[in-house]
């Protein structure tokens, strides 16, 4: 079956799927995303990712054409004429086709796409032995020039730290803030364990992350000790377990970072257990598809 793309008002072949060659997100890359994850046809955490698009746009002044409501119903409605099951799903506003020029003004109107597809946990292959991560040389954008907070189509500065990656043959990038504490990846918000307590670096640097909220939230119901708080790379070296979260990611174990090993150098026992919870909590819980 030829996957079917949500574009303005159109539910459209892969193939017809087509935007401006003018869109101020293809130029400039202005606009925003959300990325959200289906489990047993159930969205996870549909109405927060969605809280979180208009937040995006609201800081960026642009106007979202559709009410959340409306949203929510395309999100839906995409993922069953896709037949989705466990898949991801893009939601996607630009500020629409404009002129060769950066002046806002001169767009039309916003541009709205929804995608979804079939997708695999990003780190499926490698949760059991952990991943090993570089540190990169590229600082996370400072809230000065590009707030983290928003999440905008505009990922160039993630993008250099994975091609980093790759080229060290590593799985994932640590990258810093401007004053050297750990921001996150370059696609996923980062946690240690130090034996008592775990911490994650605050939001103001980094991406407010729908599964680090959800991580966040399980630490505690199990009664566990947590914190934000800024850290440097030697807390990161030091730590007995540290993980990675996002929605592509779901929770995922680290065991190596800078050729340092983490704690045994095996995925921590916490983590796992995080990894459990985490796993029952997605697949028992969400808005139905097919209701």
């Amino acid at each position: 079956m030829e996957p079917i793309v949500y574009i303005d008002g159109q539910y459209l072949p892969k193939k017809d799927a087509k935007i401006s060659v003018f869109d101020h997100g293809l130029l400039y890359g202005d606009g925003i995303f959300e990325g959200i994850r289906t489990y047993g046809g159930r969205v996870f955490k549909l109405d927060r990712h969605l809280e979180r698009l208009y937040q995006s746009a609201g800081m960026i002044s642009l106007e979202v054409p559709l009410g959340q409501a409306d949203f929510r119903d395309v999100i839906l409605e995409v993922c069953r004429r896709n037949e989705v099951q466990e898949g991801y799903i893009r939601p996607i506003v630009t500020r629409g086709a404009g002129t060769l020029g950066l002046d806002p003004r001169r767009t039309e109107r916003p541009t709205v796409i929804v995608i979804a597809t079939t997708l695999a946990p990003l780190y499926e292959e490698k949760a059991e032995q952990g991943l090993r991560l570089t540190t990169s040389k590229w600082r996370r954008n400072p809230p000065q020039a590009l707030n983290p907070n928003i999440k905008s189509l505009n990922y160039l500065n993630n993008i250099l730290a994975m091609l980093e990656v790759i080229e060290k043959g590593m799985d994932e990038a640590v990258m810093l803030d401007m004053d050297g504490f750990v921001s996150e990846g370059s696609a996923d918000n980062i946690f240690i364990y130090d034996g008592s307590t775990f911490i994650s670096p605050p939001v103001e640097t980094n991406l407010p992350g729908v599964t680090r909220e959800t991580a966040i939230e399980l630490i505690r119901k199990k009664g566990w000790d947590f914190r934000e708080e800024k850290f440097r790379m030697e807390a990161l070296y030091s730590a007995q377990e540290v993980f990675l979260t996002g929605t592509a990611a779901e929770i995922a174990p680290v065991v190596e970072v800078d050729s340092r090993k983490i704690g045994s150098g095996k995925p921590g026992e916490k983590t796992k257990e995080l990894t459990a919870s985490f796993k029952e909590l997605v697949n028992s819980t969400g808005t139905p598809i097919y209701e």
